[in-house]
């Protein structure tokens, strides 16, 4: 017969002996090392970023300092920007392939991979140090290009590196959390990192990963603000739509920048398919030459706007959130420039870029409904980028994190959701997943080359 003294003692030891094995199972290294290695990762990609950061506007300062160099002249601005192209361009074939381009479809076609080769053709150390390197060439060369799509293509390789070394097996979860703690790193936007993740990079999201993405945001996000503290991306703004005028502006905003950042995507997904057709013959030439005749486009586009289109955009996109109203043309001139810029096939982003037209359009709308610049600008953003990436929420979150603008949230859901769903209707293709799925072809297509080569077999 038990008795509830001896049933007492047995739940007693019970429990004693489950806290000895935790306990040991906590202290043993196998345990703690793929943690303090995953921890030690999230760090370095919020250091990563911060660096990259400084770097990049120290390459677009240089730039200017050369524009206001006396002697150059417009001949000198017309030979930069095709010679650093066509550099980077080869730099880019010859030393880090599947470098080229904004960095998020490689880490979105990476999660979709299954080998761990395969997956390192896409994100490995060295190919993020050539990111980086190239994008500043690129920036120091006054392309139309951000940082922020290469950090995160930076942060997803970091975080593989670490897991790999840690002995983690959750390679997509682990591509999840890079990503997401370089757009937080990189914007200092903790909850658009998380959003990112979610809606962009991870369409089939799986409920496990939130422990890393979390803590891969909050550790990055640390290390960021140590170095940089707590700032907004675009200063402060504290305009909101009050008037039956301003509401107007939103519908405005959302459908004509919906529509305008769906026919970039369309247009640059058409140009990219015409050009990598014609560089397939000889692919190292073509592809120099290319970016070398985008560059002196990227050049002449830079002379009519009197240098408004070279680099991110930032300074633009930052004046017109705080009321300076940009010219009624820039939208145009920042969107070609960007246009071209992704096109030529060299290492950069499109954020910045595309956050700078949004900009220009809202405040070239509000000057024609006769509303204020700031709060046009940054409607005009959400649209566009909406429209552009196709990922609403995203750009809601994101706009909302860079401008600190607490009132403004309503106005800026319906101008993302209006910018996404006019987006919908002029083209199905979201950008950044269209190229992913050219990127795994492209590394499916070049593990059976190789493997037909090692078999002695010949190339069909």
């Amino acid at each position: 017969m038990i008795t509830p003294a001896s049933s007492d003692t047995r739940m007693r030891l019970r429990k004693v002996r489950l806290l000895r094995r935790s306990r040991r199972v906590w202290a043993t290294r196998k345990v703690w090392r793929p943690r303090l290695v995953f921890w030690a990762g999230a760090l370095a990609i919020g250091l990563v970023s911060v660096a990259f950061a400084f770097l990049a506007d120290a390459a677009q300062h240089a730039f200017a300092a050369i524009r206001a160099t006396d002697g150059l002249g417009p001949l000198a601005m017309l030979l930069l920007p095709p010679a650093g192209f066509a550099l980077s361009a080869y730099l880019a074939v010859t030393f880090f392939p599947n470098a080229q381009g904004s960095g998020i479809p490689q880490a979105i076609a990476a999660r979709h991979l299954e080998d761990a080769a395969d997956r390192g053709r896409l994100l490995s150390l060295r190919i993020a140090a050539g990111k980086i390197l190239l994008t500043l060439l690129g920036l120091l060369s006054g392309a139309s290009i951000g940082r922020e799509g290469p950090t995160v293509q930076v942060g997803a390789a970091i975080m593989l590196a670490a897991g790999r070394f840690g002995g983690m097996a959750q390679a997509r979860g682990l591509i999840l959390a890079g990503s997401a703690a370089g757009i937080a790193a990189a914007f200092n936007t903790p909850l658009a990192g998380i959003v990112f993740a979610i809606e962009e990079m991870g369409r089939a999201y799986e409920a496990r990963t939130n422990g890393l993405v979390l803590s891969a945001v909050v550790l990055a996000g640390l290390a960021s603000l140590a170095l940089t503290g707590n700032y907004t991306y675009f200063g402060e703004s504290e305009a909101v739509a009050g008037s039956a005028r301003d509401w107007l502006l939103v519908i405005a905003c959302g459908i004509i920048g919906g529509a305008l950042g769906a026919a970039f995507s369309a247009c640059a997904l058409r140009l990219m398919r015409r050009i990598k057709r014609w560089t397939v013959a000889v692919p190292r030439r073509r592809a120099v030459a290319a970016a070398g005749v985008c560059g002196l486009l990227v050049a002449l586009i830079g002379l009519v706007s009197n240098g408004a289109t070279y680099g991110t955009g930032y300074e633009q996109a930052r004046g017109a959130i705080e009321g300076t109203a940009l010219p009624a043309l820039f939208f145009a001139e920042k969107f070609a420039a960007s246009l071209v810029s992704m096109v030529s096939g060299i290492p950069g982003g499109i954020f910045a870029p595309s956050l700078a037209v949004g900009a220009g359009l809202g405040s070239t709308i509000g000057l024609v409904l006769g509303t204020g610049t700031g709060l046009a600008a940054t409607l005009g953003m959400a649209g566009y980028f909406a429209g552009v990436v196709q990922a609403p929420m995203t750009a809601f979150v994101i706009i909302l994190e860079m401008t600190g603008n607490q009132g403004n949230v309503i106005p800026l859901m319906l101008a993302a959701l209006l910018g996404y769903g006019t987006a919908r209707l002029v083209s199905g293709e979201a950008l950044y997943h269209s190229l992913s799925r050219n990127f795994v072809a492209d590394v499916i297509r070049t593990r059976r080359a190789e493997e037909r080569a090692r078999e002695g077999a010949p190339n069909p």
